[in-house]
């Protein structure tokens, strides 16, 4: 099994004054690689004719909505959130989510290869694998195989996580004219959106 994970937000708190309201992890699945192939594939391909900017947002969940993948999204309320140590560190505070996203997958992620947006030194990223595999292979379970970290304009797989967790972020911002298109595309694909309380 594959997983892509990215977000969409951000983890600062001034929600008064530019920190948005909603943090969103979004994993991607795939069962199959050749599945994955696939979508990256029609991804890169639409790149080419295309290229990449905020247009070809409806045409590329048009262009992945018939490969096979399966989508699980974390959505974090931030006005909800009183732990002082997830609002002060930004480390704590991503690492905090994508374990929680990652734990309780509903019986989802299997031996999982897991490829997370990368960020942060070598030293946070050392630790962070560590942590995820003390955390999510506990008590003889086997969700995760593998963990790394790749570059986002180098992953058409992460790249369409981005848009993913972007797509299910903009549905809970009221006002936008396209609040609901993205999600709609994306509904037959949506295993499950967990709102973190």
């Amino acid at each position: 099994m594959l997983v892509f994970l990215d977000d969409s937000g951000d983890p600062g708190f001034k929600l008064r004054s530019g920190s948005t309201k909603y943090f969103v992890i979004a994993m991607v699945l795939f069962e199959d690689p050749l599945d994955a192939e696939r979508a990256a594939l029609l991804i890169k391909e639409l790149r080419r004719d295309l290229g990449w900017s905020q247009e070809t947002e409806f045409r590329f969940f048009k262009t992945i909505h018939p490969c096979r993948f399966s989508i699980r999204a974390l959505v974090v309320d931030k006005e909800k959130l009183y732990s002082p140590e997830l609002r002060s560190s930004k480390n704590s505070f991503y690492a905090y989510f994508i374990k929680q996203a990652l734990k309780y997958h509903g019986g989802a992620l299997r031996q999982a290869r897991i490829k997370i947006d990368g960020g942060g030194n070598r030293e946070f990223r050392r630790q962070f694998q560590t942590y995820l595999r003390r955390e999510l292979n506990a008590d003889g379970k086997e969700t995760m195989q593998h963990c790394s970290f790749v570059d986002s304009r180098s992953n058409a797989l992460i790249q369409m996580a981005d848009m993913v967790a972007g797509g299910i972020h903009r549905s809970f911002q009221e006002g936008k004219k396209d609040q609901t298109t993205y999600i709609n595309l994306l509904r037959s694909h949506i295993q499950n959106i967990w709102h973190f309380k």
